[in-house]
């Protein structure tokens, strides 16, 4: 696996200030009142980057977005381990993106589209950036390998799957060579996608589950690979399945980053990626309110929980 560099996007919605509140907990928040004590704005986050399409007529499936983690010590993607959580500066805005997932595709040999990047930014922090996952191969000259992403997207006959971001997400699985040209499925957040083989095409690669909300989801599937004899799973966490001689392949889930199914013939479209997600987590003694882009806004015990679905901004 490698690391890509990718150019960033951000966009920022129309703000929806809610009402400051200052909680208090034996010390003053950050920035009411001269001398107040230092509160550190802490802030773990999970953010995953839109997910790939599979490819059309014979084609393999889509790679899951790249999983940045930090909570909990819980595993990022690609096998890598829980990141650092995110010290915020006072009085700042953060801009946060939420990458879309790969368009479908139709027709003849057509390579999947890749997913776009999520991203969150802002003054004083390293941009945390989930790289979009790789499309699924397709049979035309040139479009043979899988692309390259978060998660690599699945590799058509006789060539290999896409290669996924190091500590982000897998590698897609290869094509198999010979007859029938059973294709690979895209890598996952938690595991490289299945090779194309006699039996059929390859399941997409299973996602990674997180705790960041206050239950286990599961999120980032791998999109499973076309063949002419059989449908093949999309991975754990939303991947979708691959169409079965004919038919759609099946769309990643929305917000879950997961990769789509490959297509089989040049008459079926195939399974589009499933948009990104970015959640941001902090003690509720340190929550501003003030968002743009409108999350979600949930509790967790002591923490509150922001769930942006959609790109936006968080300010301390």
């Amino acid at each position: 696996m490698r690391d890509l560099n990718n150019k960033l996007i951000s966009s920022k919605n129309t703000k929806n200030i809610q009402l400051r509140k200052a909680k208090s907990f034996g010390y003053q928040v950050l920035g009411f009142g001269a001398g107040s004590a230092s509160v550190p704005l802490d802030v773990n986050y999970l953010v995953i980057a839109g997910g790939a399409a599979g490819g059309a007529g014979n084609a393999a499936g889509g790679g899951a977005g790249g999983y940045r983690n930090s909570f909990n010590s819980e595993t990022s993607g690609g096998g890598g381990s829980s990141e650092t959580n995110l010290t915020l500066s006072a009085s700042t805005e953060y801009t946060i993106t939420v990458g879309a997932g790969g368009a479908a595709v139709g027709g003849s040999a057509t390579p999947g589209n890749d997913g776009t990047n999520s991203v969150i930014s802002g003054s004083g922090i390293t941009t945390i950036t989930s790289i979009g996952g790789g499309g699924g191969a397709a049979a035309s000259s040139g479009n043979r390998v899988g692309r390259d992403g978060g998660s690599g997207g699945g590799g058509h006959y006789s060539t290999v799957g896409g290669s996924g971001t190091a500590n982000q997400g897998f590698d897609g699985g290869d094509g198999r060579a010979g007859s029938p040209y059973a294709n690979g499925g895209g890598g996952g957040a938690g595991a490289v996608g299945a090779n194309g083989s006699a039996s059929g095409g390859g399941a997409g690669g299973n996602g990674v589950a997180s705790t960041i909300t206050g239950s286990s989801v599961t999120r980032a599937g791998g999109g499973g690979g076309g063949a002419y004899s059989s449908a093949a799973a999309g991975g754990s966490g939303g991947g979708g399945a691959s169409s079965a001689t004919t038919g759609n392949g099946v769309n990643g889930t929305t917000n879950t980053g997961s990769g789509g199914g490959g297509a089989n013939t040049a008459a079926d479209t195939s399974g589009a990626g499933g948009s990104g997600l970015v959640i941001l987590r902090m003690a509720t003694a340190i929550y501003s309110g003030t968002t743009s882009g409108s999350p979600s806004v949930s509790t967790s015990g002591t923490d509150t929980i922001l769930t942006f679905t959609g790109s936006g901004s968080y300010t301390t």
